[in-house]
């Protein structure tokens, strides 16, 4: 599970970044928002469909995020809170980081609305998924005992972390 998550995270990052930083041609570019919520209220004002259909775009940008950190992790048995905290975290400096990159790049315009987001994107994806999958797994778990299998004309299996201490997780 840890090295799938892993590997759907980089992808999801690599296709974000070529999205998010690739120049583009364009004959006039606003300027930068860096005025919290101003972007997100005048898209309310449009309208409710206009909004919805204009801020679910950077929702839903970083929201597998919410769901890949943790799952690239592999921890089971983790406080929800701290998860959480890590996960989001995690995500709004990614975010951070897409919109500071993009304001050296030609005809991408930093928004600070769009970091707020893309981390509410991280969050509810998070709730949404991560606790009832670590639930069910742990479920899992304990169903088959957390016994180590043991091999015919074998004993048991060797169990050992050799690095256990020095890992840090989402």
């Amino acid at each position: 599970m840890r090295a799938t998550g892993l590997l759907l995270l980089v992808a999801h990052l690599i296709i974000v970044g070529w999205l998010m930083l690739r120049p583009r041609t364009v004959p006039w570019v606003p300027a930068p928002n860096l005025q919290p919520l101003a972007s997100i209220s005048a898209e309310l004002a449009r309208g409710p469909w206009e909004a919805m259909v204009n801020l679910s775009g950077p929702v839903l940008m970083l929201a597998p995020l919410g769901v890949l950190l943790p799952m690239s992790a592999g921890r089971l048995h983790v406080s929800p809170v701290v998860s959480l905290t890590r996960t989001v975290f995690a995500g709004a400096m990614i975010a951070l980081a897409i919109e500071l990159l993009q304001a050296g790049v030609p005809g991408q315009v930093p928004d600070v609305d769009t970091v707020l987001l893309n981390t509410a994107g991280v969050a509810v994806a998070h709730l949404a998924v991560v606790p009832g999958c670590r639930s069910r797994l742990r479920r899992r778990y304990e169903h088959l005992g957390g016994t180590t299998p043991k091999i015919p004309r074998v004993e048991l299996a060797p169990q050992a972390d050799v690095l256990s201490g020095s890992r840090t997780y989402l």
